[in-house]
């Protein structure tokens, strides 16, 4: 698949209770591939399906999405797929009494729950220590207590890492698990342990830092919907707002056939969790917060606007950051890139070289002049 649409995404999640029986399988024919290799988005290597093969494979395993050439074997980027906030779609069992459907149900949910927490294992692990100089008092947390948690939440393969970051790895699981509980439609998907990390970097009590998660995916939980309705009018938004601000760029992309903008799903999937560091994901969320608080207090725009250089609270904040972000480089994906891979891979490899302050500047000025048209 060498140009990914959000089709061929959607096209490739299924509910991880459907996809059990080939665990075992997928285990002994991709034994030796590391994690970091999987064609994931959100892994930032430019591949062209978003999977879940890395917790998927195991606790210390994983397969490369590409190890077959079998494409149902990607496992789905999100868990488990529901028609509404509590109603589960379940498959047809026939004329089962409602004591054996009870328990197959019982059962679905027991499978999806245990996949759910391999995958969250894997990604506690290979969460990064940056947040460490934000935290003094867990970065020099005991080793036996951090072991102690890692083991109370089943981590595995942590030997490697200091307990700082052991201790880091677990309070993420047992948050994480706490949420898969708390909001079975969405349940754990890849990313959302990137939003959490930030949290509790700052938070050191987990009850108070699983309330603000739950505060936070409010907004975010669209993100992770397996029928992909938020995804999508996001990135329908940032393409609204390059076409409105530069028509030479949009017709670039089009002409690329990456006008629907998936080159920038991992920005609006992790809120640029994967290419700011903490201080710059701190400085952005709160700007973001700040917009949404405003609107929900029922400021009015005027006085916002005087406020902060005539641009008016937005929820979308965060969209125009990611449209500024690609206008920055325009030059470069018009002069330069003749694919949308291209753009990915370019997209992906900003970590690091953003200016958060100039992107905020850039997003403001694009709430001030093009708010009226989106």
């Amino acid at each position: 698949m060498d140009s990914p649409r959000l089709e061929d995404v959607a096209s490739s999640r299924r509910s991880p209770s459907a996809e059990q029986g080939n665990l075992a399988a997928e285990d002994s024919d991709c034994p030796d591939q590391a994690p970091q290799d999987s064609d994931s988005i959100l892994e930032g290597d430019g591949g062209s399906v978003v999977t879940y093969e890395d917790g998927l494979a195991g606790d210390t395993e994983s397969s490369d999405s590409d190890s077959s050439e079998e494409p149902e074997i990607a496992e789905s980027f999100l868990a488990t797929e529901f028609t509404g906030e509590n109603d589960f779609h379940l498959p047809s069992w026939g004329n089962s009494s409602p004591s054996e459907t009870e328990s197959k149900l019982k059962l679905q949910k027991d499978e999806d729950f245990a996949t759910w927490q391999r995958i969250m294992r894997v990604d506690a692990v290979r969460a990064n220590g940056e947040w460490i100089m934000y935290s003094p008092s867990q970065a020099a947390v005991p080793e036996m207590k951090a072991r102690r948690l890692a083991e109370s939440v089943g981590l595995q393969d942590y030997d490697h890492l200091e307990p700082n970051r052991i201790f880091h790895a677990a309070r993420l699981v047992t948050i994480l698990e706490a949420y898969a509980l708390y909001d079975p439609e969405i349940g754990y998907c890849q990313g959302m342990s990137d939003l959490l990390s930030p949290i509790i970097a700052v938070m050191e009590e987990d009850f108070l830092a699983f309330w603000c998660f739950v505060g936070f995916m409010k907004k975010a939980r669209h993100n992770f919907r397996l029928d992909e309705v938020g995804i999508r009018r996001q990135l329908g938004i940032v393409s609204k707002i390059i076409k409105c601000k530069d028509s030479h760029l949009y017709k670039h992309l089009e002409k690329l056939q990456a006008e629907d903008c998936f080159f920038v799903y991992r920005m609006v999937v992790v809120l640029f969790r994967r290419e700011l560091n903490l201080d710059q994901t701190l400085c952005l969320w709160e700007v973001m917060w700040a917009d949404q608080a405003a609107i929900r207090a029922g400021i009015a725009r005027s006085a916002w606007g005087r406020m902060r250089l005539r641009a008016p609270p937005s929820d979308d904040l965060l969209l125009y950051a990611i449209a500024a972000c690609v206008l920055q480089r325009r030059k470069l994906i018009i002069e330069k890139y003749s694919s949308m891979d291209e753009i990915m891979r370019e997209c992906n490899s900003m970590a690091g070289q953003l200016d958060v302050w100039k992107l905020l500047d850039d997003a403001h000025d694009l709430v001030v002049n093009l708010h009226d048209k989106i």
